[in-house]
């Protein structure tokens, strides 16, 4: 950053729930100060009259019309099950 930020990587490591020896926790201090670096960088983008957006392209959904077409056989439809009753497919109880 532009003025060099200290952070406590002890409580960075607490927050992640990780426990680091003391050459991981300088390996991972730098490591972190040089990504947080990059989002220095990122700050002095020129972004005046952008729109925010969700997506860098725009995205629409593509429906088939719903129409309704020709079904298969019940029959064939329980050809495959395992188990059937009443001309309905048999699964196992999942809940309680």
């Amino acid at each position: 950053m532009s003025e060099k930020t200290d952070f406590d990587i002890n409580y960075v490591a607490q927050l992640a729930r990780l426990e680091l020896t003391d050459e991981e926790k300088k390996q991972f201090a730098s490591q972190l100060s040089s990504a947080l670096e990059h989002f220095d960088a990122l700050s002095k983008v020129d972004v005046e009259g952008v729109e925010p957006m969700a997506h860098a392209f725009p995205l629409s959904n593509v429906w088939d019309d719903d129409i309704p077409g020709e079904t298969l056989p019940v029959e064939a439809v329980l050809a495959n099950a395992s188990k059937t009753r009443e001309n309905q497919i048999v699964v196992p109880k999942v809940v309680e």
